[in-house]
């Protein structure tokens, strides 16, 4: 068998065989097949797409190539969440500790900051002593212990994933809907999830930037995972504006303890409770999402979620009573205040400008190797839909240096658009596929 048939194959619009598909990715981990042809085959995948078959084959593949969590001994079930990524998306931090105080078990493997999109992991890192690189043995004690754990993709897990995911971002591949697909699902079997919820966002501060474009993902991903024998949902979510009212690191972190403390901002909490609705009717807690929401809205009024948030920063290496002191005081000395331009109403806040601005402030950044900042970001005072005079108070933001600071506020003022009339209300969910 050889690679540049199997390239041909596809290329000339072919189905490939699992024996095809594993031959070239085990060949690429093995460093037996170069990365041009890889990148030939990636590029031939993009133009010519695969079927369910070939999807589910290649993400086994993929899932195979490398170590995979062992949960045995644990008591279940084991249900995940995954959002496609976003500016303000900060529902994992929420959603792990209410689901977990309901008895799932939430093995929660995240990325970091690139591009406009923030990461779980840097969120987490602003956290002081808090860690993110658990070892196996860390993973299973914390998991079991609290219900969830947060831990970084390891080197020797769904190995191909980490080669074919640098390879794509380099070879223009990467909006390809099979490849998002393995990529996701390989990583989250890995963690051993047994169900998923997948968030998957579209607007201009998501990957896929067209409702049918995040359709046609979240229909990949669901019978892709059923044929993977995993239980999958997903929700389609707006992300043209920012998520909450905080964008950045640490600011991200304390509007989530404020989410589990019942006083975060109307539409971080409705995507929240509805993702984790249904990760409790996947986890067999609740017979419906509706019912799967009550419950998850009578755990937060109960306040074990907030106490589970508490005890895992603890559990991961960080101070839990340091980090309620900085609550409201963890913020950058290099700040400034953007007013309203005229009277009228918020008619939008680009989430892409907002994501940009942010990663000129230091909450992101744009190559694997660059610091992020933890106490740069933006806190929003008005959202979309809210009356202003001009002069009133919109944002405040957070820089690491008075340089990006500068550099940053441009991008921001431009983020505001205004209106003489309110803007319809904001759909939040656009519809649900399984």
């Amino acid at each position: 068998m050889r690679a540049v048939d199997i390239i041909a194959h596809k290329r000339d619009g072919g189905i490939l065989s699992r024996e095809e598909i594993a031959h070239l990715i085990n060949g690429y981990v093995a460093d037996e097949i170069p990365d041009y042809q890889m990148s030939a085959w990636a590029m031939a995948v993009f133009f010519e797409g695969m079927n369910a078959e070939e999807t589910a084959a290649l993400t086994e593949v993929m899932l195979r190539s490398g170590a995979t969590m062992d949960l045995s001994g644990i008591q279940g079930p084991f249900v995940d969440k995954h959002s496609t990524g976003g500016v303000g998306d900060k529902t994992s931090l929420i959603i792990a500790p209410i689901v977990a105080s309901l008895g799932i078990k939430d093995p929660m493997m995240s990325g970091r900051a690139l591009g406009h999109t923030g990461g779980t992991l840097d969120k987490l890192d602003a956290i002081p002593g808090y860690r993110t690189n658990l070892s196996a043995q860390e993973f299973r004690r914390i998991l079991a212990k609290d219900g969830f754990a947060m831990t970084g993709q390891t080197q020797d897990v769904a190995s191909a994933d980490r080669l074919l995911y640098a390879l794509r971002d380099v070879t223009a591949t990467v909006e390809s809907i099979p490849l998002i697909t393995a990529s996701i699902l390989s990583k989250k079997a890995a963690e051993g999830a047994e169900a998923l919820v997948m968030d998957v966002k579209y607007g201009s501060g998501a990957f896929m930037k067209r409702k049918n474009d995040a359709e046609a993902l979240a229909r990949s991903l669901a019978r892709t995972g059923a044929l993977m024998g995993k239980r999958v949902a997903a929700l389609l979510t707006d992300m043209d504006e920012p998520l909450g009212n905080m964008v950045g690191n640490f600011l991200e972190v304390e509007e989530s303890f404020v989410c589990l403390e019942g006083g975060g901002p109307d539409d971080l909490m409705e995507v929240s409770l509805e993702l984790a609705a249904r990760m409790a009717a996947l986890g067999g807690k609740a017979e419906t999402a509706d019912e799967g929401r009550a419950l998850c809205e009578k755990a937060l009024a109960g306040g074990k979620p907030r106490q589970l948030f508490l005890d895992n920063i603890e559990s991961q290496g960080g101070d839990a009573k340091k980090f309620l002191s900085m609550i409201g005081n963890c913020r950058s000395e290099y700040s400034a205040e953007i007013r309203a331009a005229r009277n009228g109403f918020i008619a939008r806040i680009d989430a892409l400008k907002t994501g940009r601005a942010g990663v000129q402030l230091g909450v992101g950044r744009n190559r694997t190797e660059d610091a992020v900042s933890p106490v740069a970001g933006v806190h929003f005072h008005k959202k979309s839909g809210d009356l202003v005079k001009a002069g009133d108070l919109v944002m405040t933001v957070y820089a690491k240096d008075e340089s990006a600071l500068g550099a940053a506020l441009p991008r921001l003022e431009e983020a505001v658009e205004y209106g003489d009339e309110a803007p319809d209300a904001r759909q939040l969910i656009w519809k649900e596929v399984a």
